[in-house]
């Protein structure tokens, strides 16, 4: 008999034959979901970002697992997956590369005035080539500050090297061997915002990390800075940065992910010029979101069957 799984979003045809005919699919349709379904659901593949409450969970009473496609785990409760002996599974450490890779472009996007020079190189305005106009900031030899030094830090320390950047970190602990290889100096938060050209936020959503950067911090920035967010949405405060942008207190922001994500269409920051957004494309590759499917199917199917997982969060 194959297992029956709950998922939150439509999957990929990839994802769907990595299960194969091992799991029958049912699709979370919130309140309205049949609780006669919710009863026989052994296991719930999370893709979207579904908020799993412990109330969700005894909705399931015969819930083995529950698997998440990517790293951060913020949307489950993991307190209440714990009370009920539900393991928890995720996708760490292969995602690193592919967002580092994704940092640095935002870096350098906001920084070389790539999206508002592409539309203007677009549009009728462009009749004739003008050396004064959109001059942005350099990237090469200057300062990088990396908030949050784990793998997918210590990534993009490594790709500031062929920028020869100077590169501080922040982060809860020391990394002493990342400090001797990469040459990375530690710094407290406040000196890292005051000297850094970049900030670039890679740390964890937790209670502690929510609206890490606020009003304060921000006016600790050069007005030459850009502050780069590839972390989670709630790391900065959306009040706060949308100031800043519109007093110039910084030159520029760049962010892969928000809160709510996505934004209010009407929301004021995507009128920002000197804002540059991106919907959460952090480990959006081909094959880095292969070898996530893979694993959280792996994770899934080794739950299902009362095995360890692969990867376990709790």
């Amino acid at each position: 008999m194959p297992y029956q799984v709950l998922i939150d979003t439509p999957l990929n045809d990839e994802i769907m034959g990595m299960m194969g005919d091992a799991c029958v699919t049912h699709l979370w349709q919130g309140e309205e979901t049949d609780p006669a379904l919710l009863a026989q659901v052994e296991g719930y593949f999370t893709y979207g970002h579904p908020k799993v409450s412990g109330a969700t969970m005894d909705k399931m009473p015969k819930l083995r697992v529950i698997s998440n496609f990517g790293v951060g785990v913020d949307h489950i409760n993991l307190e209440d997956a714990k009370a009920r002996n539900i393991p928890v599974g995720n996708t760490p450490n292969l995602v690193d590369g592919a967002t580092a890779d994704m940092a640095f472009t935002l870096l350098v996007t906001a920084a070389r005035n790539v999206i508002i020079g592409e539309h203007y190189a677009r549009s009728d305005a462009f009749t004739h080539y003008d050396p004064s106009i959109l001059l942005g900031q350099e990237v090469y030899g200057q300062t990088l500050g990396i908030v949050g030094m784990g793998n997918i830090g210590t990534q993009l320390a490594r790709r500031a090297q062929g920028f020869d950047m100077k590169v501080l970190y922040h982060n809860r602990n020391r990394r002493p061997e990342t400090e001797a290889e990469l040459g990375v100096i530690y710094t407290e938060k406040e000196a890292l915002l005051r000297e850094a050209d970049f900030v670039v936020l890679t740390v964890p959503m937790t209670p502690e990390t929510r609206h890490l950067i606020s009003r304060a911090e921000l006016q600790m920035m050069k007005p030459t800075a850009v502050l780069i967010n590839v972390a989670r949405g709630g790391v900065v405060d959306h009040d706060a940065l949308l100031e800043a942008l519109q007093n110039q207190w910084i030159y520029a922001a760049a962010v892969d992910v928000t809160e709510p994500e996505p934004l209010p269409r009407d929301h004021p920051l995507l009128q920002q010029k000197n804002l540059v957004i991106t919907p959460h494309l952090g480990s959006a590759t081909q094959q880095t979101r292969r070898r996530m499917g893979q694993l959280s199917v792996d994770n899934l199917l080794a739950g299902l069957r009362g095995e360890p997982l692969l990867q376990r969060v709790v």
